[in-house]
């Protein structure tokens, strides 16, 4: 990542931190600012807006850099190439001040104008609050696979949200430094902080058309998420006892590939061969070794699990003495 388009004058205290990835977004960047400006300076806080240009080619960055000579409240970060939105998001949680922070799209989708509601929720006493497209404006096909990968996230994770990866969320400090955010995973962060114990609600908001570009997202990106939910799932169920994920399916293979093995033995004994039940019996042994190699994974991960608590306990106790 390269250094910022100019540092800010002051390190001044900040109430609100809008964190925006950008990628090829040079036509909505500076009505975004001026919104959220508007939005914004009525609440008598001190904000400022930190836009993360991820990579792009199209000069968005020069706009950023324009805006932030004529107002320190707005700053500029900017990746050397492409890595992705988490990758985006995770630098302006660093970068920002805040002790509450905003994420929206740099597309003018989502509306400046909901920032005050998502904060209220916050003062109410939510630490994390995910924006609801009600009437979402895309097509026909996004609206389908978003609803599709909501649907499937809420019953794997148990977190009753409509609209799990809402660009347009509010947070509190904490949960931005707690939450592990690389790869593809800022779909899940409603997850991941429920997971870790944060109290996580929704807002309805506005959405509005796209007006400039095209959307990046569609079925191949709602079936990249399922993927990345294995992870999230054994991040926030399984990463305390990691046998629960891998030595219970294992177990449960042996078991039936041990009752096969034995019918074929039966059939042996009974008849003096196996009854051309050599599918079978090969079927039952690849069960047997999957099943055995999944329990000791299981174990091999609570050993894993275990060291790390005897490294911690080690080092709390050693920073007593010391």
């Amino acid at each position: 990542m390269s250094a910022p388009a100019r540092a800010p004058a002051a390190a001044a205290p900040v109430d609100v931190s809008i964190v925006v990835p950008v990628y090829n977004e040079r036509p909505t960047i500076a009505a975004l600012f001026a919104e959220c400006r508007a939005a914004l300076d009525p609440l008598g806080l001190a904000w400022e807006v930190v836009f993360v240009d991820d990579g792009s080619s199209d000069g968005s960055f020069e706009v950023v850099t324009a805006l932030q000579a004529g107002d320190p409240r707005c700053r500029g970060l900017r990746l050397r190439t492409n890595l992705g939105k988490a990758a985006a998001l995770a630098v302006g949680f660093r970068a920002a001040r805040g002790e509450r922070l905003v994420t929206m799209d740099g597309d003018l989708q989502d509306d400046p104008a909901e920032v005050p509601r998502l904060l209220a929720a916050l003062d109410a006493g939510a630490d994390l609050v995910c924006g609801w497209k009600v009437d979402r404006q895309d097509s026909l096909s996004r609206v389908a696979a978003s609803r599709v990968f909501n649907a499937v996230s809420r019953l794997a994770s148990g977190v009753e949200l409509h609209d799990m990866n809402c660009g347009l969320k509010a947070f509190r400090r904490e949960v931005t430094t707690e939450v592990p955010l690389y790869g593809e995973l800022h779909r899940f962060i409603p997850m991941l902080a429920a997971g870790q114990g944060f109290r996580v609600t929704e807002q309805p908001v506005s959405h509005r058309p796209r007006a400039f570009g095209r959307s990046r997202y569609g079925w191949s990106r709602a079936l990249r998420g399922m993927m990345d939910m294995i992870t999230v799932i054994c991040l926030t169920r399984y990463n305390r006892r990691p046998a629960h994920f891998f030595s219970l399916p294992g177990a449960a293979l042996v078991m039936i590939g041990g009752v096969l093995c034995g019918y074929i033995a039966l059939l042996r004994v009974m008849y003096g061969n196996i009854q051309s039940r050599h599918p079978l019996l090969i079927f039952a042994v690849l069960l047997v070794v999957v099943g055995v190699q999944l329990f000791t994974t299981g174990l091999v991960g609570e050993m894993l699990v275990d060291a790390g608590r005897r490294v911690d306990d080690d080092y709390h106790r050693a920073r007593k003495i010391g």
